[in-house]
């Protein structure tokens, strides 16, 4: 046989889309190391001067105007993308897709962002032939995912295939798999080890991430950090946000040995490893990194839309809680300096993982896919 060419389509609205993109690459060579797996963000890739500058406005949108992305969020919740939206992007942004796909000759077509997936779906609605599998990387199903054209859908939970089939989905077209994860999540390290190689100290452990934008910490939470720094270690992830790198590391109360500023690292995995507990933002990827790896899990600020519903189901199935006030952070902060409370926290998150979630399961369904999938890609088709 062949080797398989699968083709992961993406866009940089956020981190976690893209990122769910490697995971599942990853994931597939680990398994089959025989299939070879790209790895793109389409709309950077076909206009690099154009696309950075509405990625720079979303981002700003985001962290200035949350309000607004939530309501366009539920504004477009129950519909998918429609037709004149569709031929829109592809005259103004995705003509030239068709001639890419023809040339990487992929065998499946896997998008992790609504975007790609509309591209994809209107060239298969005109004659191309490569399945199209949709990734929803959050936990829910937003209108804009769903198309006639995809083969199949690759789905967080039971209720996210739930929310599909209420919508007419088939759900012979649905799979319950799990966001995937990068390898490195799918098994977990001793922490004394874990801390040991990141050069910290064997004491509690806190990580606070701000998702892969650093979005701002609010003054409320560096506060209760600040207060509990000599009980407990605290470890600030701020991504790509050079800025609140800088003011962090510019806090006097922050400059102490308990405290450790860092920003974008590929060692999320051991640092959770190394952790009791992780704040962050409900983002969907962060999420599941954090219940592969079984720790519990505080949120705060989340982004209206689909980090609320992260969010709500994380928290209405044990495996995190809202940080409603500060006085939260004093509660698990103090449980976790207290050795049997500690284990008895993560004794908790740990009986619910093997329930809940296989960080393998989304690339081990693609490649039962790719090996049952006769279809053959057509180069010659056309499209509108």
């Amino acid at each position: 046989m062949s080797k398989k060419r699968v083709l992961i389509l993406s866009e940089g609205f956020g981190s976690g889309h893209t990122q769910a993109g490697h995971a599942l690459a990853a994931g597939i060579r680990k398994l089959w190391p025989d299939a070879k797996t790209k790895v793109m963000e389409l709309g950077s890739f076909l206009n690099p001067i154009i696309a950075p500058w509405i990625l720079s406005a979303y981002r700003v949108t985001v962290n200035t105007s949350p309000s607004l992305v939530g309501m366009l969020y539920r504004k477009k919740y129950e519909k998918p993308v429609g037709r004149l939206t569709r031929l829109a992007l592809h005259k103004m942004f995705y003509q030239h897709a068709s001639d890419v796909i023809g040339q990487l000759q992929p065998d499946v077509i896997v998008c992790t962002h609504p975007i790609p997936n509309a591209v994809v779906a209107r060239l298969r609605a005109s004659g191309l032939r490569i399945p199209l599998y949709t990734l929803i990387t959050d936990y829910d199903a937003h209108g804009a995912w769903i198309s006639p054209e995809v083969n199949q859908y690759l789905v967080s939970t039971l209720e996210v295939k739930t929310l599909l089939q209420q919508r007419g989905v088939n759900p012979d077209t649905i799979q319950v798999t799990g966001i995937p994860v990068h390898p490195n999540f799918w098994s977990i390290q001793d922490k004394a080890s874990a801390r040991k190689d990141l050069g910290i100290k064997q004491m509690p452990t806190v990580l606070v991430m701000g998702g892969g934008w650093g979005l701002h910490f609010k003054e409320e939470l560096i506060d209760k950090l600040i207060a509990w720094r000599d009980k407990v270690q605290i470890i600030c992830c701020t991504g790509s946000n050079g800025k609140l790198t800088e003011k962090l590391r510019a806090c006097p109360e922050m400059m102490h040995e308990n405290i450790t500023i860092i920003g974008h690292t590929h060692e999320v995995s051991k640092w959770m490893d190394a952790s009791d507990i992780l704040i962050t933002k409900p983002g969907g990827m962060t999420c599941t990194e954090g219940l592969a790896k079984g720790i519990p899990m505080l949120f705060f600020e989340s982004i209206p839309g689909q980090e609320e519903k992260n969010r709500e189901y994380f928290v209405s199935h044990g495996y995190g809680m809202d940080m409603s006030s500060p006085e939260i952070i004093d509660q698990w902060f103090s449980a976790i300096t207290n050795p049997s409370r500690n284990t008895m926290l993560h004794d908790k998150i740990s009986q619910l993982r093997p329930q809940a979630y296989e960080p393998d399961c989304c690339a081990k369904n693609v490649i039962k896919l790719l090996r049952e999938n006769s279809i053959q890609p057509e180069l010659g088709y056309a499209y509108l």
